[in-house]
């Protein structure tokens, strides 16, 4: 019989979820079950979404080990028509996302959408690499979106590339609630 060990001893990696496939945002919203399931408190800080759209917003409410903070604005952000609001919107993720990360609330951490927001420029590639040099020990830090910057990548422990080979939206399909959003 083997004796339980406390989860959080063998926290403190970071993971990478990128690519142009679907499931990024749905891979961390798995593994941040899969955490409390585990007793472990979760926050998940979305740099582009907005509580508008997604169904996760609306679930988490049921789970106390689980803060999910939408902090993007209500509309899609287009590459190279960025507003004020948008670079604003990013650094107080980024801002936030840094206050949780050392609050010692929290055992995991989920950057959703951050990749998207240094390619867009709405945020510099320094700024979220001092991030994760600087995090806590025992704190899992998860970073998600398209084009993960190399030199996010190289920090990591784990990388993992989401490769798009069929997608109905090539079929004039929608996002769809409940599965894409």
């Amino acid at each position: 019989m083997t004796s339980a060990k406390d989860p959080r001893e063998q926290l403190g990696l970071v993971q990478v979820y990128t690519g142009n496939g679907k499931g990024k945002t749905t891979a961390a919203l798995g593994l941040a079950l899969r955490a409390m399931g585990n007793g472990l408190k979760v926050a998940m800080v979305q740099f582009m979404k907005s509580d508008q759209y997604y169904g996760e917003y609306r679930i988490a409410k049921q789970f106390p080990d689980l803060t999910l903070l939408p902090m993007g604005r209500s509309c899609l952000v287009h590459e190279g028509k960025a507003q004020k609001e948008d670079y604003e919107a990013a650094e107080a993720a980024l801002a936030r996302s840094k206050e949780l990360l050392h609050s010692g609330e929290y055992d995991l951490l989920i950057m959703d959408e951050v990749n998207v927001t240094v390619h867009m420029g709405l945020l510099d590639v320094n700024s979220v690499v001092d991030i994760v040099k600087g995090r806590p020990p025992r704190v899992e830090l998860v970073l998600t979106g398209r084009y993960a910057p190399q030199e996010i990548i190289d920090l990591a422990d784990l990388v993992t590339e989401m490769r798009m080979i069929k997608h109905p939206y090539e079929q004039g399909i929608p996002a769809r609630e409940g599965i894409e959003r």
